[in-house]
């Protein structure tokens, strides 16, 4: 493949990308994220399945702040097995400005990067709710590998009121 047809072929995914992106901006977020309390491990508890996570047990997510304002985030999962093939993918993640870094964008490969909107939070910092504005992403994340049944359910009622479709949540196999 050349170097027009790779180009050509990331500017439509970026268009294609991008325009999905816009619809439903109206997606409250939570008010302020202090993304200092927010670095360090989270355990993803749940999320819609996404092509990208296929096949992903043990799923966490490690934070760090940087001194240039923005977070570095390392993704693992064992793939296929709770036993699986670990994998692993390091991105940074960058703040909406005015948004009280409630309005995240995360970016893996150069130049794309995807909304990543905070829109639920422990006041501790214990879990947290992850989705995008077209309401097609969403992973709810815990600083423990497990999470009580009944604060996950009145964070499905939450993410439900908040018009996502619940019947999509999957529940990630953790150790």
């Amino acid at each position: 493949m050349d170097f027009k047809m790779v180009f050509r072929s990331s500017l439509l995914l970026s268009v294609l990308l991008f325009s999905t992106i816009s619809i439903a901006q109206d997606l409250e977020t939570v008010s302020t994220v202090d993304l200092q309390k927010y670095s360090g491990k989270w355990f993803e508890i749940a999320s819609f399945p996404q092509r990208f996570q296929k096949g992903c047990n043990c799923t966490t997510a490690e934070y760090t702040l940087t001194m240039k304002d923005y977070l570095i985030v390392e993704n693992r999962c064992k793939k296929d097995s709770l036993n699986g093939k670990s994998l692993y993918i390091k991105g940074k993640v960058f703040s909406e400005k005015n948004t009280g870094n409630a309005k995240l964008k995360v970016q893996f490969f150069w130049p794309f990067k995807g909304k990543y909107w905070i829109i639920d939070l422990a006041a501790d910092y214990s879990y947290a709710v992850v989705g995008h504005p077209n309401r097609n992403y969403l992973w709810i994340l815990s600083r423990t590998a497990t999470m009580d049944d009944i604060l996950y359910q009145e964070i499905v009622s939450r993410i439900e009121a908040k018009g996502y479709d619940v019947s999509k949540i999957l529940k990630t196999k953790q150790f």
